[in-house]
């Protein structure tokens, strides 16, 4: 699904009404229909008070539009008009007169006025700005917000949360809408997304107000939300006639002492991810604890008994994974350097291995063309350098990936995917996974499927969603405060089943 600017937004809106011949209060029509609709589904008429706030823009005309609906259905209303501006829009000036026109008199609220009385068991309708914002709010509706925001009321906004910018940070938070529930038009905005941003948004959900899917369908953007449909249309059905060679044969390097664990949860993953070799090079010490825990995968040993000092594979492997539980000694960089000297095979780079590139950073230029980095945010810190806000983080993250032609997957809630100036933002995934192991887990997964044979940003993209999907799985089965690592591989069998079941469909498989 594509994330539009807003920008694109108000250009998608204009072509939708030049194409379909409609006016344009007519496409706010639909807007106010879809929202009451979606209302309606969820409240089947309960005896719940809904207070409607409204601006003088086209949001605001929204609000009017589901204001009408809902007073034709029997709910009860308290409508407010916030007059922070002596502009209107001529469409909410139409469904103002329209709402008139039916007895329902809104309260206009300026700055001179109480605060509205609003209480925890009634509903919100945020519908003060919308996309189009580009300032901040003035104080008094910044002290208008922060009263709702406090009434302990659920609210629900229209297209995005009031005071929140669609393509810039916010400077002053105070006055951005907490809601619990956003239904976006059409498509999401990107700052639903994003952790300083996110926030402000709960939930959220798209509904259909008939906007040209062919025109969309033709505007590049520059971010996509990878859901289940998009990551079904990369699988590939294992077939009948295939073997263990067949679906590659990863390698872990990584592992110092008292860090082996972590090698074990990449191994195992890469193997329940589909690998049908796993070999792991680690330092003495990781032989036993490997051998007896983990019956699947081959070890081989460094010369070292405590850390890596000399990476030599009597193999050719078809991806790598590195620097899970590495370290960060000396000769443990110098191996790491040798080794991107004389390797050609495509890597994933975890843990240490991206603190050794941010300490010498020489060795970015050594590495094999789209080489996956996995950062949590302070490996990605270390790597970009510091950033004042989420929108500057990604522009920092677009010019290092094509600088060093890299694919960098940004780890987080909604954890990003960046390559080639174009961001890939996932939707699986919950908070019980910010837990020790989870990052080792996804390089497995990732590492695993280039080894079969995915494109690097396809295995990217579609790991990223396996492993957040795997640990939603967990945490249905157990609870988010108890999920471990280990939970998230155990899993990874029914999220990659999810996935299969309309590619075998497709593929005519039996079985």
């Amino acid at each position: 699904m594509k994330i539009l600017s807003g920008d694109q937004i108000r250009k998608t809106d204009q072509y939708t009404i030049q194409q379909q011949g409609i006016r344009s209060d007519e496409l706010m029509e639909r807007a106010g229909m879809a929202l009451f609709k979606w209302i309606h589904d969820q409240l089947q008429g309960a005896p719940v008070t809904i207070h409607l706030f409204c601006g003088i823009g086209n949001n605001g005309g929204d609000g009017l539009v589901v204001a009408r609906l809902l007073a034709e259905h029997g709910y009860s209303l308290e409508v407010y008009i916030v007059n922070y501006s002596d502009k209107r829009s001529p469409d909410f000036l139409t469904n103002l007169d329209r709402l008139k026109d039916r007895k329902i008199w809104p309260h206009v609220f300026s700055k001179v006025d109480e605060l509205p009385i609003v209480s925890k068991d009634d509903m919100i309708v945020d519908a003060i700005f919308g996309t189009g914002l580009n300032r901040l709010a003035d104080e008094w509706v910044t002290k208008l917000i922060t009263h709702l925001n406090a009434s302990g009321a659920f609210i629900l906004s229209v297209d995005i949360p009031s005071g929140l910018f669609t393509d810039k940070p916010v400077a002053n938070t105070s006055g951005i809408i907490m809601a619990q529930l956003v239904v976006s038009f059409q498509y999401p905005k990107l700052v639903f997304f994003l952790p300083e941003s996110g926030v402000f948004c709960e939930h959220w959900v798209v509904v259909d107000i008939g906007l040209d899917t062919e025109y969309v369908a033709n505007l590049a953007v520059t971010y996509e939300l990878i859901q289940l449909q998009q990551v079904r249309a990369l699988f590939r059905p294992r077939k009948k006639f295939t073997h263990k060679g067949t679906y590659g044969h990863s390698l872990v390097v990584g592992g110092s002492y008292g860090k082996i664990g972590a090698v074990h949860l990449t191994a195992k993953a890469c193997i329940r991810a589909g690998s049908g070799l796993v070999t792991v090079f680690v330092p003495q010490c990781g032989y036993v604890p490997l051998q007896s825990s983990l019956a699947e995968v081959m070890v081989i040993t460094d010369k070292q008994e405590k850390h890596l000092s000399h990476i030599r594979v009597p193999f050719q492997p078809s991806a790598i994974a590195f620097g899970i539980g590495a370290g960060t000694s000396e000769s443990t960089i110098d191996a790491f350097e040798a080794f991107l000297e004389q390797n050609r095979t495509s890597l994933v780079i975890d843990a240490d291995g991206l603190n050794i590139l941010s300490k010498k950073k020489s060795l970015l230029k050594l590495l094999p063309p789209k080489t996956v980095l996995t950062p949590h945010p302070k490996e990605l810190e270390r790597l970009i350098g510091p950033w004042q806000n989420d929108f500057e983080k990604l522009e920092k993250v677009i010019a290092f990936s094509s600088t060093y032609d890299t694919i960098v997957i940004i780890k987080g809630a909604h954890t990003i995917i960046v390559y080639k100036g174009l961001g890939y933002v996932n939707d699986s995934g919950n908070p019980g996974m910010a837990t020790a192991g989870s990052g080792d887990v996804l390089t497995g997964v990732v590492t695993s499927l280039i080894a079969q044979g995915y494109l690097p940003l396809e295995a990217a993209i579609m790991g990223v969603f396996l492993h957040g999907r795997a640990g939603d799985l967990a945490a249905q089965h157990g609870s988010m405060e108890s999920l471990m690592a280990s939970d998230i591989t155990s899993h990874l069998g029914k999220a990659f089943s999810e996935v299969s079941s309309t590619a075998d469909e497709k593929e005519g498989n039996d079985g």
